[in-house]
């Protein structure tokens, strides 16, 4: 029997009270575990196999699927678990990460981020802004290296700068022209899509961050993702339509009397 601290980023329902949850964790990485009887309303399983839940986990190791033991909750994100909007975040920062990441490889720092990513989004921080955060620092882990440090053209470090997709990463003004491709985005929006890069989460502070200016790195950073990463997510798909939601109950007018 081992024990490990991880968070649930996926539940599946497995025969009639069972579930399958896969945990990210600090020890292993990316697991699976069968959870006989969480369905179960008394079940002393059904709380820490919920999704987002970190906890410590005992289970029984297997080539395939462990079998959790029992758990012990440590944080529910309970702002994440009761928002809408919140857990629309989380769930892709969830699926990201599992579509990312395979089986059985740690990483400390993969781990830690994760943690903080979602801590921050349930402590009321900006979910777009610190969901945008976790995008450019998977990139990585996808195995994918866009240059944002100087010209991926000429290697020039000083600006101004575009971004493109299609030289994978910054083109200095020298080298316009010759990418056709390259994205015009003004000069803050470029040092966010940077800053964001190479950002420490540990140094967080207050994020305030204009509408408009989040739009334009999120259009950045969707461009590289659909060239590069091959992944289509629902939960991503699902976050771009509930965008449009709130966007519409924030612009909604207010209704006139009707005498």
């Amino acid at each position: 029997m081992e024990k490990c601290e991880g968070i649930v980023i996926r539940t599946t329902s497995y025969r009639e009270s069972d579930k399958i949850i896969v945990i990210y964790t600090r020890e292993y990485g990316k697991m699976g575990l069968v959870a006989r009887g969480a369905k179960k309303t008394k079940s002393r399983l059904a709380a820490v196999t919920q999704l987002f839940t970190n906890g410590v986990f005992t289970f029984y190791p297997n080539r395939g699927l462990g079998t959790l033991q029992q758990g012990e909750a440590l944080t529910s994100f309970s702002s994440i678990q009761t928002d809408i909007f919140l857990t629309a975040y989380a769930t892709y920062a969830c699926e990201l990460l599992d579509k990312a990441t395979e089986e059985q490889q740690a990483s400390t720092g993969l781990y830690d981020l994760f943690y903080q990513i979602l801590h921050h989004i349930d402590e009321g921080y900006d979910p777009q802004v610190l969901t945008q955060i976790f995008e450019m620092k998977m990139l990585s882990v996808l195995g994918l290296y866009p240059t944002m440090d100087r010209c991926a053209i000429c290697g020039r470090e000083d600006g101004p700068f575009d971004f493109s997709a299609y030289a994978n990463g910054l083109v200095c003004y020298r080298c316009f022209e010759r990418d056709k491709y390259r994205m015009h985005l003004p000069e803050n929006v470029v040092k966010l899509l940077r800053l964001f890069y190479i950002f420490q989460l540990d140094r967080l502070g207050n994020i305030d961050v204009k509408q408009e200016t989040k739009e334009q790195v999120q259009r950045a950073i969707d461009t590289y993702y659909e060239q590069y990463s091959g992944l289509y997510l629902k939960s991503k798909k699902f976050l771009n339509n509930m965008k449009n939601w709130d966007a519409l109950l924030t612009n909604k007018p207010d209704e006139e009397d009707s005498d």
